[in-house]
């Protein structure tokens, strides 16, 4: 009985500290991206590009997700403001019936933005592939990331990790009991981030090069 009591006290021990890791690691990527990351589109630099981060466009509660619409908003203001002339989205579409660019190009059509200023990046089916692939199928070297602001902050290190310069704009945030998960899942996302710069994650997809604002939005 004592031995496994020991080794259950033993497994809290290294869950505890795993939670306390993963918890630094988020802290410390909102510390590292403030100087570069913003709320208000005057304080960012005027750049072609910004890159908008994808999200499921149904939310948890089977309506339209406040996250993805939410970033939309953002960058479509971004946008209206001459901050930046081009809009790359970056997604999921690794499934016929799943296709976030298209939604958000949708979307951002609906607000205002003209689809001449939209290109969507079908392989972003994780925050690096997005960062990455913008520079390396899309020749982004300066961008604007938009999303919720803990999530640009970890786009904006893994930019910059890479050798893009890259500020952020933060989109309005949503109530934390919206989506649980989405709040959990950004703590060991944190970690990641780390390990995927020091072992220099490739992306998942290449792809043939697209240069923005040269040739036509796909």
């Amino acid at each position: 009985m004592r031995a496994i009591l020991g080794i259950l006290l033993a497994c809290g021990a290294v869950a505890l500290v795993l939670v306390l890791l993963a918890w630094l690691a988020e802290r410390r990527l909102g510390q590292l991206a403030d100087p570069f990351l913003f709320d208000n589109p005057a304080k960012l630099p005027n750049i072609d590009v910004a890159l908008v981060l994808g999200a499921a466009p149904i939310g948890p509660e089977g309506g339209p997700n406040r996250y993805f619409e939410y970033r939309l908003d953002a960058a479509a203001a971004l946008w209206r403001a001459g901050k930046v002339k081009y809009l790359l989205v970056s997604g999921d579409n690794s499934r016929p019936d799943y296709d976030e660019p298209s939604a958000m190009r949708v979307g951002l059509i609906a607000r205002g933005v003209p689809a001449s200023a939209i290109y969507r990046d079908f392989a972003g089916v994780r925050t690096r592939d997005s960062m990455l692939r913008a520079k390396s199928v899309f020749g982004q070297q300066r961008l604007i990331v938009v999303s919720q602001g803990f999530h640009a902050a970890r786009a904006i290190f893994l930019a910059r990790g890479n050798g893009i310069e890259a500020w952020g704009l933060a989109a309005r945030d949503v109530d934390r009991a919206y989506s649980v998960f989405t709040e959990l899942r950004r703590y060991p996302s944190a970690v990641r981030a780390y390990l995927d710069v020091w072992l220099d994650t490739p992306p998942r997809h290449a792809g043939p090069s697209i240069a923005i604002g040269v040739d036509p939005p796909n």
